[in-house]
């Protein structure tokens, strides 16, 4: 503004001034009435139209999406387009530059006029920020997730969860013959409850089903695939699926189609067992239905990603097979080629197929098109088609997931492997499928589900792998990592979050458990089955990471006051924390003479033997067989050798290890070559003298999982 400009604005208002009214008082009387006027509105607003309130803030309702106020929607989708470290933009320089300018806003437009139409750059500038606004609140409701439906897990897995799981673990192995439900009614065995006063008959009979099924993929292949596809099903609602397991003929879309009565043919647990593979992560699932039964649990890979997906998408002639002419009779190859064309009615065959082929082709017996052709293959070798083309059956989607699933398990972080790792060390305190519960270090406490999509959104894998790593103490957590004195290692803490990640997709819990909460009085053994068997045994014989409690030289070495303050205080950089911030000392003496009385009870009883005292299956015997054993078994199906349950449970000639007995146990004698089935192996002999020596002391003693 010049100074003629300014003369002639002074004038004009110095005018205006002459003939209007002054500030005081009518003035501040219009601005009193229009206030009064706004807080009449808003008072019968508040009156007759409310402000609707929420229910109680509840963090394990996932269901519940939490949202700013409308007009703080903006701010919050202005968020999502500065991801990772450029959030500081949106959050704070973005907006300080806002809040900047409109305090400089008087000295930088010191324009004469007041209309809009003469103030273009500041009225477009205003324009353009009222619209950016009103786009991002709109893009705000418009990208609202969705709510999560609620999803009810499987009931007789939650009842084991629940009653058995803290002291058995994932499974429990039942002696052949064994009357499981007149051992849960009646509690047969130490320190456990005679469970038929707290659960009814049918859920006696549903527990113990659950724990004898057998796996779901055999059971789909059996009941279900003749008219489905496994996707086909994994499409549907898990509890409709329930329904037609239960209903049989009684439901509607099987109404015209000749099934059989499921709920007279399958057990309750076998019903369990189905819905479970059915609801498996789609990786899982498609590598257990089409490819375990050749590989096992995993592919000995080492190739890249691309390099995986080509083979599996191209299948076919990727496997070289020596030529059998030189080592087979001529008879040999023909009862072979025979066995291949029709398997039901070659006995001789079955023999020859797995003592030769079975290593390669696992259960899988190959297709031929005819005896000539089948004999020719067997006796030449060389590159044949062992796989389908899995390009031409599976969708790009299933595809993808079976590689990713694939090449997790050739790095051992499979989501079997985290599952198992999971379920040994994890679901005593978390549950089965991260449902929380009772704490065993706090009997007061309950522990939140780790499974809930809130819980799996809000930290990321980093976080995860720190809490499983590090431990938190304070709530009766043991570090697990090794670089914390933990049992696992960082490819095992992988495994272990990459199986809690998959729970993401279909969270199997959405609320926490609702546990009745009583008066706490336990006694040292009630206090050592809860919170220290994990790392020292249900009898005190020690792990690879915690000492044999009951033997001898522990005994001897460690005054009742030793034992007391190592409770007490914990050893640091161990998983042994600090238990006097959680027990009472009363309860750590308690705790003290029960630990007193393992030792009397080993000393008694020759038949317990530590560690010290037999090879340890994790340090001795698993590193033999990881050198000499798996490069076949654990990668091409039959006998899998690569963890301490595939041992005592796997193979066509199952059990191969009967514990305390090497002389009958057809793993010993086929190490050492007294065997009468099959070959000796290794087939090139390249076993030590102290390598076998190992294996069978470690069968002596008991074949025990230490």
């Amino acid at each position: 503004m010049n100074k003629a400009e300014r003369q002639e604005y002074l004038e004009e208002y110095k005018e205006a001034k002459e003939k209007g009214h002054p500030f005081f008082p009518y003035i501040l009387f219009k601005d009193a009435v229009i206030a009064l006027v706004v807080f009449l509105i808003l008072i019968a607003l508040a009156f007759f139209v409310g402000v609707p309130t929420e229910p109680r803030a509840d963090p394990g309702d996932t269901a519940y999406t939490p949202r700013p106020e409308w007009y703080f929607l903006f701010l919050f989708q202005l968020l999502k387009y500065f991801p990772g470290q450029l959030e500081v933009v949106g959050v704070f320089v973005i907006p300080t530059l806002a809040v900047i300018l409109l305090f400089i806003l008087p000295f930088l437009d010191r324009s004469r006029y007041r209309h809009f139409t003469k103030r273009p750059i500041i009225t477009g500038v205003a324009t353009i920020s009222v619209i950016g606004i009103a786009f991002l609140t709109y893009q705000a409701f418009a990208e609202a997730p969705p709510l999560l439906p609620a999803v009810v897990g499987d009931e007789i897995a939650l009842l084991y969860t629940e009653n058995c799981s803290t002291c058995h673990g994932a499974s429990v192995a039942v002696e052949p013959g064994a009357d499981l439900h007149n051992i849960i009614a009646q509690g047969r065995h130490e320190d456990m409850p005679a469970w038929s006063a707290d659960l009814t008959s049918d859920e006696i009979d549903a527990l113990a089903g659950f724990i004898l099924s057998p796996a779901g993929n055999r059971l789909f292949t059996e009941q279900c695939s003749q008219c489905h596809e496994v996707s086909e099903l994994v499409a549907s609602d898990p509890l409709e699926l329930r329904t037609a397991l239960e209903d049989g003929t009684g439901y509607s879309p099987h109404a015209d189609v000749e099934i059989p009565e499921w709920g007279e043919l399958l057990s309750r647990a076998d019903r369990t067992a189905l819905l479970n593979f059915l609801v498996a992560p789609d990786g899982q699932r498609l590598y257990a239905t089409n490819c375990s039964s050749c590989h096992g649990q995993a592919v000995g890979f080492a190739g890249e990603e691309a390099e995986l997906q080509e083979i599996i998408n191209q299948g076919g002639l990727h496997l070289e097979m020596p030529p059998w002419q030189g080592t087979l009779s001529p008879s040999q190859i023909d009862t072979l080629a025979a066995f291949v064309l029709d398997p039901s009615n070659v006995p001789d065959g079955e023999l020859l197929f797995q003592q030769n082929c079975s290593q390669c082709h696992g259960e899988r017996i190959p297709a031929s098109a005819d005896l000539e052709t089948a004999r020719q293959v067997i006796a030449t070798g060389g590159s044949h088609e062992t796989m389908p083309v899995w390009g031409d059956v599976l969708t790009e989607e299933q595809l993808d997931a079976l590689v990713s699933y694939t090449l997790a398990a050739s790095r051992g972080t499979s989501l079997e492997a985290g599952q198992q790792l999971f379920v040994d060390n994890c679901a005593a305190c978390h549950g089965e499928f991260g449902e929380g519960g009772p704490n065993p270090a706090r009997p007061d406490d309950i522990i939140a589900p780790i499974s809930t999509a809130e819980y799996l959104t809000t930290r990321d894998d980093f976080t995860l792998r720190s809490i499983i790593s590090q431990g938190q103490p304070n709530f009766g957590m043991s570090p697990f990592g090794s670089p914390f004195g933990g049992p696992l290692d960082d490819d095992e803490v992988d495994a272990i979050v990459a199986y809690m990640r998959s729970w993401e997709a279909d969270p199997p819990v959405e609320l926490p458990p609702e546990i009745a909460q009583g008066p706490i009085s336990l006694t040292g053994a009630e206090i050592f089955a809860d919170l220290c068997i994990q790392c020292h045994g249900e009898l005190g014989e020690g792990s690879e990471i915690a000492p044999a409690l009951n033997h001898p030289g522990f005994q001897d070495e460690n005054s009742d006051q030793d034992i007391f303050d190592t409770i007490n205080l914990g050893h640091e950089a161990t998983p042994m924390i600090a238990w006097g911030n959680i027990l009472s000392a009363d309860q750590i003496e308690q705790l003290v003479t029960f630990i007193r009385e393992l030792g009397e009870a080993n000393s008694s009883d020759p038949t317990q033997a530590g560690p010290a005292s037999s090879p340890s299956f994790a340090a001795d015997v698993l590193p033999v067989f990881d050198e000499h054993c798996a490069a076949c078994h654990g990668t091409l199906g039959g006998w899998d050798g690569s963890s301490y349950e595939t041992v005592m449970t796997t193979g066509n000639n199952a059990p191969v290890v009967i514990p305390g007995d090497p002389e009958n146990s057809l793993l010993a004698q086929k190490i050492v070559g007294t065997q009468t089935v099959g070959a000796m192996m290794p087939p090139a002999g390249l076993m030590s003298e102290e390598e076998i020596q190992v294996v069978l002391d470690w069968i002596a003693s008991g074949a025990l999982d230490n």
